[in-house]
């Protein structure tokens, strides 16, 4: 299955899951005056057919069961007065402040219109490709309407998408009172990429009658099945609650989708925030609100975990995992499940946040497609011990030699800071620096031979504290270089003369290690001064944005709230001058994970910024990554991973999970089925029996099969620079 992922407007992130599908109820058209309007916009020969009923607004052929009356079409919003004025200003201000430099052109504009229908339709459910071919005629015309202000184009297909779902809300009212054969072999499209819109009525009713079989499949394989009646009655819930959602929707909604397409038409970190985003997003900025410590975000319909923040309820629990879906909350030991499918991801912030020590319950997918399993998740307030760095020395023995060496292990969850310490300039503020120094020199002290310093698990933090703790390391010099709008370059240095670790340096990363940790981490290549050993490459996120308020930015003073754009203004780039962007740091000694398949990269997004580079700054460059001992590390780590049982069952369960992220479309034969989630459940409880040995354990090392392959490879690489004289960085 494709997993390329896009970005929606934040707090009207609109999409729908194959199999767990909700609908709304529709609006009229746009007004004739509107519809000529936008035909003028259209340059000449591109003017699109007649705006009249098409062939979807006939009634399918669904089953013959007693027709409800419909419900009386919602009146279509009206842009408010200043929205013209905020969309021209998102038009100047892109250009200007983007890092890319670049003007709203007809690219860009055929991007944005992709985006905003996609934002609606990503699975391709409601729309007809009658709609679509109308929609693609306007393809030139988006980067016009933005700087004029218009927004015609936006309330065109949003009209026509809620009466999209009008009429199929009412197919699947009554395809939920007929009986369903799931003997019958047939398949349903779960790949957005390779999904189609639905030729005419008759297509799409076959669609959403293959949608709904797999949405019962789906209720009755859970931890707490659903079936019969009870079934039907909350798949009709789910479509009715987000009938309501669209009939609530405001002129703010739909400025903020239509302006974040926009936006993200330039990269999919650049969003416009509509008033009531902003200020949601200024109280949970403000305020410490306790939660499940992950960030999350929402993907075809459903709340998908995007982070498990360190040190947080979730973390601490340890089974809730990036890209597992969350479809039911329940709150307490005993409270109603409550499905959240197709609910507004702000709605179901509310249900997960509460006070610190209540429980909550998640009903989860493993990896978005797996059987549904409850976790029990005590909420927590994430304290700045811990995500703090904590080191451990491992007396460590490789498995040919009976000889043991001291190895100096350090988890470094984030990079992090006490601001209001600093700000105070109190003696000893907490911060990653200070602590690393603090373990490192106990290293010393205890004589290690080497030091891992794992940010497998690090999704980034302070920039400053990336720069000096990557001074920690090295002697001084550029440790990291960023680049503007206006194309001006600035390098940032560690200052500070001498290192408090001088020896061989291992550097853990994963697909997970972002931002912070790549500059770190890429430094440590660029200066030769270590190795990085863990996933093929890092996150890729190389970029920085800035929140700028457009009232203040109308007015030049705070006068009134017109929202606010978030806008990539910077890029990031290593001392050699590689943009981190995209391509992340790469790793010098490969290990196997399934983390490294998952679709959780900057490289999964749509529009992300594209890979480039500048001119390199001038450092130092150390002599401790001899290539002769680097090609002898994976040899010999190769080897090992090919002869451990544990490292050949985690291969196993890679390919298998390579196999399913890689379907198209599955089988809703009940047996096939079944069948298919029954191994997808053997697999998950291999890895949950492993997770329990680790679970409800203070240790700062885990010990297991996985690191212990860090270890034996830093153990050789200690080896390796002692024998060439090498372990010492001069």
């Amino acid at each position: 299955m494709s997993h390329r992922l896009r970005t929606y407007a934040p707090q009207f992130a609109v999409a729908t899951l194959g199999f767990l599908v909700a609908l709304s109820s529709g609006t009229p058209l746009c007004q004739a005056q509107d519809a000529t309007i936008l035909r003028e916009a259209i340059p000449p020969g591109q003017q699109p057919v007649e705006l009249i009923p098409s062939e979807g607004a006939r009634q399918a052929t669904a089953p013959q069961t007693p027709q409800r009356k419909p419900a009386r079409p919602t009146q279509l919003p009206k842009p408010a007065p200043q929205d013209g004025v905020v969309s021209r200003l998102i038009a100047r201000l892109m250009p200007s402040e983007h890092v890319s430099g670049k003007e709203l052109n007809d690219e860009s504009s055929a991007r944005a219109l992709d985006l905003y229908i996609e934002s609606f339709d990503p699975l391709k459910l409601y729309f007809l490709q009658s709609d679509i071919d109308q929609f693609k005629r306007y393809s030139t015309v988006v980067d016009d309407h933005v700087r004029a202000g218009n927004l015609d184009l936006a309330y065109y297909i949003f009209g026509r998408f809620t009466q999209r779902v009008d009429e199929r809300v009412e197919t699947i009212r009554q395809l939920l009172q007929t009986d369903f054969d799931f003997s019958v072999d047939e398949q349903v499209v779960i790949d957005r990429d390779a999904a189609q819109y639905a030729q005419n009525v008759d297509e799409a009713t076959d669609r959403w009658r293959r949608q709904l079989k797999l949405s019962l499949l789906d209720l009755k394989d859970s931890d707490e099945p659903i079936v019969g009646q009870k079934a039907r009655d909350q798949l009709m819930r789910r479509y009715d609650r987000y009938a309501n959602r669209w009939k609530t929707t405001s002129s703010d909604d739909i400025l903020e989708i239509f302006l974040t397409a926009v936006t993200n038409s330039y990269d999919p970190h650049s969003t416009y925030m509509s008033p009531a985003t902003l200020e949601d997003f200024t109280i949970s900025m403000s305020l410490n609100l306790d939660g499940i410590g992950a960030s999350l975000g929402e993907k075809d319909g459903t709340t998908q975990v995007k982070a498990i923040i360190p040190g947080g309820a979730a973390d601490l629990h340890g089974k809730l995992k990036p890209d597992d879906a969350i479809v039911s909350v329940g709150q307490g030991e005993e409270g109603e499940m409550v499905d959240i499918v197709e609910m507004p991801l702000k709605d179901v912030v509310k249900l997960i946040r509460g006070k610190a020590g209540t429980t909550v319950r998640l009903g989860v997918r493993p990896g978005g497609t797996g059987n549904m399993e409850v976790y029990k998740i005590v909420r927590a307030r994430v304290e700045l011990e811990d995500s703090a760095a904590r080191g451990e020395i491992i007396e460590h023995q490789l498995p040919s030699q009976n000889s043991t060496m001291k190895i100096g292990y350090i988890n470094l969850p984030s990079f992090y800071m006490d601001m209001e310490g600093a700000k105070r300039n109190d003696a000893d503020f907490r911060s990653s620096t200070r602590d690393v120094a603090k373990i490192l020199e106990n290293f010393k002290r205890q004589n290690v031979g080497g030091v891992v310093l794992d940010l497998s698990r690090n999704g980034g933090g302070s920039l400053t504290e990336a720069i000096s703790l990557t001074g920690l390391f090295i002697d001084q010099g550029p440790v990291v270089q960023v680049k503007d709008a206006n194309g001006s370059v600035q390098k940032y240095d560690d200052d500070n003369r001498g290192t408090v670790w001088d020896g061989p340096l291992v550097v853990l990363t994963s697909k997970l290690s972002a931002s912070a940790s790549e500059i770190f981490a890429g430094a440590i290549k660029d200066y030769r001064r270590g190795i990085v050993v863990g996933d093929p490459q890092t996150h890729g996120k190389g970029t920085v944005q800035t929140l700028m308020d457009i009232g203040q930015s109308l007015f030049r003073i705070k006068r009134a709230n017109y929202g606010a754009l978030k806008v990539t203004l910077q890029q990031f780039y290593l001392p050699d001058g590689e943009s981190t962007q995209l391509k992340g740091v790469a790793a010098d000694i490969i290990l196997p994970s399934v983390i490294s398949k998952m679709p959780v990269a900057e490289g999964d997004l749509e529009y992300a910024l594209e890979h480039d580079r500048v001119n390199p700054a001038r450092h130092n460059l150390y002599s401790m990554v001899p290539m002769d001992l680097i090609n002898s590390l994976r040899v010999n780590s190769q080897q090992r991973i090919t002869q451990d049982k544990e490292f050949t069952e985690l291969l196993r369960r890679i390919e298998l999970y390579v196999q399913q992220k890689d379907q198209k479309s599955i089988s809703i034969n009940e047996e096939k089925f079944m069948q298919r989630r029954a191994e997808m459940k053997a697999q998950k409880d291999e890895e949950e029996e492993e997770l329990e040995a680790q679970l409800n354990s203070d240790e700062i090392f885990r010990d297991t099969y996985y690191n212990q392959e860090v270890m034996n490879i830093a153990h050789q690489y200690i080896d390796g620079l002692r024998a060439q004289n090498l372990a010492r960085a001069n």
